[in-house]
């Protein structure tokens, strides 16, 4: 009876539904104790196989009457009398198994049906296409290879509570074949970014993640403590100042692929541990990075989609390069009407609080642009664009600008209302940047947890000569997510971070 499991009734042993949870572990446990009792053990060992699931799709006219052998999770079954229908999962996809009693004997058969969803099998069997015209695989022989004791989400429900996928994403990604493709591209994204990378002849490296001074950005770091040395240590909250290390070695072209871990808040897009790429080049200035930031989203769009336009909670995102830059100081004139860096601090301030800016009692009219760009005009930028020219104020790495030393030869890469890249002019005078180090430090002693410390080390490599230099920094998480086409940042985190469960 070769049909397919739709038209077939589900056999009683293998199926939970209607039982309590406890009472399906129970079932379980009674049938891990069966397979015991039959000399089966129920957690196996190896088993060889010929082919994935899509490849027995994939390959029919050259398989279809061939013996193969395949393995994977049962995800659905269905029985009549002596013939049943049932899905096996793989990493690949799904194919369906079809057995009959008469084929592997009533005593087989018979043990097979006390097979739950949710356990591991081995089969090998012959490939055939079922009367509806669906791939399938007959049963010659199996083997159990791991028993499931907890119970699969409800097929026609999956995993819906989001809260619990992000706890056990195990679940998650048996259950919702759409996240593991989501992670599967993560992958393929990440490879072709040390493609892109080092077909431009970058060198990927490994810098420390664990600092004596944490610096590189603005956030608060983790605490941790080395007992053997006896001192206190940082997680790194950038891989910024070790790279330029590199370049003042003589490695003009370095990437890093890594970790970052930052102490401060939770949200969509923002998490305490994530991934970022970071890059510099000797000899090149923050117009290389723009060219370089947009080819290398355009290029990992293509592998991840095919293509550089792509849907994004409803919105369509061309990532064709070049992309549209302004200024940050344009910018916000065009969204306020205020042209904060023409006006005195104290007028600035004012202005900044009729836009219903919170900003401190001796702010420059410096952060009082940054403050109006990111409250008011960053969540409005749905295209890729490069803002330019960023306050010094807010730019303690980035070298002046040459015919105004109040703002930086800084961009960041927005999209989709949230930044994707920053990147600079790399500032190469020791002296200025001993300088900027002291006002963060100012800054930090008027409270502010996310002022940069100073760094003597890296000021003493400065010393040493680091060419002119260009770099950029991109959010892996937030690339992906744009790619994916997923709202929250932990969608694109195999294991986010989550408070304990009580």
């Amino acid at each position: 009876m070769r049909d397919t499991m739709d038209e077939l009734e589900t056999a009683n042993g293998m199926n939970d539904a209607g039982v309590s949870g406890s009472e399906q572990i129970e079932q379980r446990r009674s049938k891990l104790a069966y397979w015991r009792s039959l000399g089966v053990d129920p957690f196996g060992s190896k088993f060889v196989r010929t082919h994935s699931a899509s490849q027995i799709v994939q390959s029919f006219e050259e398989l279809e009457g061939c013996e193969v052998s395949v393995a994977g999770r049962v995800m659905a079954f269905r029985s009549h009398g002596k013939a049943s229908f049932f899905d096996l999962r793989d990493i690949s996809g799904r194919i369906q198994i079809y057995a009959r009693q008469d084929a592997i004997g009533e005593e087989q058969y018979e043990r097979l049906k006390q097979v739950d969803i949710g356990d591991i099998l081995g089969i090998e069997g012959i490939v055939f296409r079922t009367r509806r015209g669906e791939i399938s695989v007959e049963v010659k022989r199996y083997v159990l290879l791991t028993k499931a004791l907890r119970p699969l989400p409800d097929k026609w429900h999956g995993l819906k509570d989001v809260d619990l996928r992000y706890r056990q994403r195990y679940v998650d990604l048996i259950v919702n074949p759409d996240v593991r493709k989501t992670f599967l591209l993560r992958s393929k994204i990440i490879s072709a970014m040390r493609e892109f990378f080092n077909s431009r002849g970058f060198v990927e490296v490994e810098t420390p993640s664990m600092h004596t001074v944490p610096g590189g950005a603005a956030a608060r770091p983790f605490i941790t403590y080395h007992n053997a040395l006896d001192m206190q240590l940082y997680m790194r909250i950038a891989t910024e100042l070790h790279l330029k290390r590199l370049i003042v070695g003589g490695m003009e072209r370095v990437y890093e692929i890594g970790r970052v871990f930052r102490n401060e808040g939770i949200s969509t897009k923002h998490s305490p541990e994530f991934t970022s790429v970071e890059v510099y080049q000797a000899y090149a200035d923050y117009e290389d990075m723009m060219e370089l930031t947009e080819s290398l989203v355009a290029h990992c769009a293509k592998v991840a989609t095919g293509g550089t336009v792509v849907q994004y909670q409803g919105d369509t995102v061309d990532l064709t390069p070049p992309w549209p830059r302004v200024t940050m100081n344009q910018a916000v004139l065009e969204r306020t009407g205020v042209d904060f860096m023409s006006l005195p601090h104290e007028e600035a301030r004012r202005e900044a609080a009729r836009l219903g800016l919170e900003v401190p009692a001796d702010a420059t009219r410096g952060t009082c642009l940054s403050e109006a760009y990111e409250e008011l005009v960053e969540p409005t930028l749905i295209q890729p664009t490069f803002v330019l020219d960023y306050p010094i104020e807010v730019s303690p790495l980035a070298k002046r600008k040459s015919d105004n030393p109040e703002l930086t030869y800084r961009f960041e890469a927005v999209c989709v209302g949230r930044e994707l890249a920053n990147a600079f002019s790399e500032l190469n005078d020791p002296d200025d940047q001993r300088a900027r180090f002291e006002a963060q430090m100012l800054e930090r002693a008027k409270g502010d947890e996310e002022a940069h410390v100073m760094d003597e080390d890296f000021v003493c490599a400065l010393e040493y000569g680091m060419p002119p230099t260009g770099g950029m920094g991109l959010g892996v998480d937030r690339l992906i997510m744009l790619l994916t086409d997923s709202p929250s940042i932990r969608d694109v985190i195999l294991f986010p971070l989550m408070r304990p469960k009580a």
